[in-house]
Order: structure tokens, then sequence, then C-alpha cells
């Protein structure tokens, strides 16, 4: 029998325990991260940076409230974030959360940081109207700043935060050079990649014809886009360089487009014969592959001339890649006229890994070969699946043990181009490359952090039109049959326990 004693006691009770709960909960975040990716957990490659911090790191999140639900999560997961940071660095991360809308001395001063306000549509009694946000942060350490202008929803946000405490913290950064004088696109010309490589890295640039050797603090040199023959000299450099415990990464072309002509022909550098010693030897031919980007091509109808989208074998989409720190959270990266990649293994020290496949359906065509946008592409032209387009070498190369390269058979697919030809490319592609010159030149394990987070799932072109539909109906239908169905099973349940009551004789 229930007393007024024990009700009183019942209710302290189950007072004193959320008291208890709370208390407990406001000491110890704990959060459970069910994402494929685990977007919501900190990576080992943080944990390192934040203990090895000397001096507290102070945050200033200026971000704006009452946003619409989609934008609003990107200060909610930030927050999370921020927590999670200053509970992993025993308290060298302090954060505080600033709202630049509430007066104009807290604007200015967001904007005087480098937090420039976006534009963006809210939705408010039935009419739309613009609201400046600020989704932005100054990281500070000491006397030195970094800022992170604008945190966009899906961003990876791990790697903004903890590359800029690294660039704060680190007494060095890894200095990465680009070959010039062969033909090479300039780093103007690579805007976006120069872009992407400058927060934790030293871009610069040299010319073998200016200077003896690598100079011995270049930590890794790429050659991108090479387009004339390099002296036999060079490669004595690259061996020296290689040997002395320096990273390469070598984006060649053996093919090349000649568009006045519309034909593809052989391009020659002497980077692929230098390959072949490691085992790794790009083929002087062109891939083609089902998969692949579309080009705009004119066709006239009477009066009217119009342009219709025509897919372009010689354009691969590649969507196959290696389970690899280079190639983690990778979806699609574009890459115009390449070659495949045959690994010929000569040395049982060297392990050579293929990164990136083509599609099951793809095949090889030798130059001179004369681009037919017209052309009807059959089964027989893909009949080779899965060539490799890139690699990564490692193992002892040229007598060093300390040392690795990384090879693509495209010189162009993180090339923007310069002036009026200047071309936005897709973020994976920029994403791929500097992944590479990550892991080759940086061992803090960042390179996972660019890409965690799922920013596309596109569909698979290779599948039939048929298909296609089915699973665009399937999709849409299923969910409905069932919930139908769930419908009428509840009724039929309800009915028959309805039936039952009425059945009973209660006299």
């Amino acid at each position: 029998m229930l007393t007024r004693k024990k009700v009183q006691t019942t209710l302290l009770l189950i007072f004193g325990i959320v008291i208890l709960v709370n208390l407990i909960g406001d000491r110890i975040f704990i959060r459970l991260d069910f994402t494929a990716d685990q977007r919501y957990s900190l990576s080992k490659a943080t944990k390192n940076i934040l203990s090895e911090l000397d001096n507290p790191v102070t945050v200033n999140a200026y971000f704006s409230e009452d946003l619409p639900p989609d934008i609003a999560k990107v200060r909610t997961d930030f927050k999370d974030l921020l927590t999670e940071y200053a509970n992993n660095s025993d308290g060298q991360v302090v954060y505080e959360f600033l709202n630049p809308n509430i007066d104009q001395e807290t604007e200015m001063q967001a904007q005087q940081a480098g937090i420039q306000p976006i534009m963006i549509n809210v939705r408010e009694r039935d009419q739309v109207k613009q609201q400046r946000a600020y989704l932005g942060a100054v990281v500070q350490l000491g006397e030195k700043k970094d800022i992170i202008p604008f945190l966009q929803p899906g961003s990876a946000m791990e790697f903004a935060l903890s590359s800029s405490i690294k660039k704060l913290s680190a007494k060095e950064r890894p200095k990465v050079a680009f070959l010039q004088g062969n033909g090479e696109p300039s780093l103007q010309a690579m805007r976006q990649l120069a872009g992407a490589l400058s927060v934790i890295h030293e871009v610069t640039t040299i010319n073998f014809y200016d200077t003896v050797g690598v100079p011995s603090d270049i930590n890794t040199l790429a050659i991108v886009g090479s387009r004339d023959t390099l002296p036999d000299l060079f490669f004595n450099y690259l061996d020296d360089f290689l040997a002395g415990g320096g990273r390469l990464l070598l984006a060649l072309n053996t093919v090349d487009r000649n568009m006045q002509t519309g034909a593809g022909e052989k391009l020659y550098t002497g980077l692929s014969d230098w390959l072949k010693k490691y085992g790794v030897e790009v083929e002087e031919s062109f891939l083609i592959d089902i998969n692949c980007s579309q080009v705009m091509v004119q066709q006239q109808q009477g009066a009217f001339t119009f342009n219709t989208p025509v897919r372009f074998p010689y354009i691969p989409i590649i969507t196959e890649f290696a389970d690899h720190p280079i190639t983690e959270g990778l979806e699609a990266v574009v890459f115009p006229f390449v070659s495949p990649i045959k690994v010929t293994p000569r040395d049982t020290s060297i392990s050579v890994i293929p990164l990136a496949n083509s599609s099951e359906k793809s095949g090889v065509q030798a130059p001179p070969v004369y681009f037919d946008i017209s052309k009807r592409w059959g089964a027989t032209d893909f009949t080779i699946p899965r060539l490799p387009i890139a690699v990564s070498v490692e193992g002892t190369i040229e007598g060093n043990s300390n040392t690795k390269m990384v090879v693509f058979s495209d010189g162009d697919f993180v090339v923007n181009g310069e002036g009026q030809n200047a071309q936005q490319l897709q973020e994976d592609n920029i994403n791929l490359m500097v992944n590479s010159l990550d892991w080759l030149s940086d061992d803090t394990g960042l390179v996972e952090l660019r890409t965690k987070g799922v920013t596309s799932r596109p569909i698979d072109q290779t599948l039939e039109d048929g298909t296609k539909t089915f699973l665009k109906y399937f999709n849409f239908l299923v969910p409905i049959l069932l919930i139908v169905a769930y419908g009428i099973y509840r009724f039929q349940v309800r009915r028959k326990l309805r039936n039952k009551l009425m059945s009973v004789d209660y006299v």
C-alpha cells in the first residue's frame, strides 16, 4: 500500500537521480557514432596533434543563430566537434561561440577577423527573404592566427580544424616543389591544387636548368604534365633525390590529343622509360571506358542549332579505388585522355599497389587515334576490365627503404588552365592529388580527413536503361506498398479483435 511517506521518498530518489545524471553528463561527454565514415569521431591523426600541443588553442566561432535547419546543423556539428577537441586535449582547446548578427560591434569584429557573411534564403510568414549568415571561425595559438572563413554543410570539419591547429603548432611545414621548365603547367594553371596544398604545405617550384639536383630542403618533388623530353642528367637528379629519402609524385602523359586535327598521338618525355626499372610502365595508348564524361556537340535541325550531350569514352570517370589512405573517401575522379599502367614487378623489395582502376567495361586504343564524336560504341570496344591508372610504389628505392612514389598516367586531371581557358575542376580530382602529396610528405595521417564525409552517390553509368527505370520505380513504390501492407495487416488484426470481443457473452 502506497503511503504519503513512500511517495515522497520515491519522488526525492527520482529527483536525486536526475540531478546526478545531469552532473555526470556535464563532465563526461559520450556519443555513439554509427556513421559509415565515423564522421563524428576524432581520428588518430587529430588526437596525435592535440596530444602534442604545448600551449592552449583558442577557437572563436562566429556563427549566426535562427538559421534554416539544414544550415543550423553546421553550428551544432561544429560545437559537438569542438567539445570532442576540448575533451581530448586536456583543456588545451578552448572555444567560444559568438553571434555576429546580435549587434554591430560583434559583426565588425567577425569581419575584421576575416569572416565574411554569406547570403541565404529564409522563409518567414510565407515570404522568402535574404539574411546575412556567418559560418566561420578564427583559430589562435599565441600570437599566430588562422581563419576558417566558411564551413559549408557536409564539409570535412575535422580536417579544416585539425589542419588549422597543425599549421599553427608546427615548427616547419613540409615543402613540396613542382618541376618547371619542361612544358609543365605553372602553379597559376593549377590554382585549385596550389590553394588546397598551401593549407599544410609550403609550395614552391624548381627548374633543373637553374639548379643542380633537388635542394635538400624539399620533402616531395612533383612532376606534373611534362611535354618536353627530359635530358638524361635530370633522371640522375631524380635517382639521387630518392636515394636521399626524397618522395616523388609523377603525373605523366605518354599520349596527347591534337585539338586542331582531332587526333591522338604519342608523347615522349623519357619518364615512362625511367619508371620501368621500378616495375611501373605507363603504356603509350588511350584508355577508353563506358563510364565516362559527356561532351557537348552542336546539331542542326532546320533553322535551329542546339547542343546535345554525347558520351566520350576518352574521358573516363574513375570510381574504382583501392582501400588506401590516398583514396579514402573518394567517389569519382575524371581523367581526360588517360593511359593504362602495366605493373611488371622486377624487384621483390619494391611493392607496387594499384590505387585506381577503370571499370569492368573498358578498353585500349593505340595511337594514332581520330576522335569521332558521332561514333556508336559497342560491347566489343570495352573488353578489358579494371585497368590501373594510378599506383603507389614503396620499398627499397635507390637503396633507401624510407622513400616512396605515386604515379598517375595522366598529367592533366588537376590542371585548371589559364586566362579565359581556365575551368573549375571537381573536388575529388583535387582531393586525389592533394591526398597523394599529403601521404608522401606528411606522416601525421591528416590525409585521411580531407575526404571524410560523403558528398555524392552518382548512378552507375554502366547500368542499362531498363535497370535504371526498374530501380527508380522500385525505390518509389516499395515504401508505399510496405505502408499499405502494414495498414491492411493492422486493420485485419483489429477487426479480428473486435469480432472476438463482440462474440463474448458477458451475461
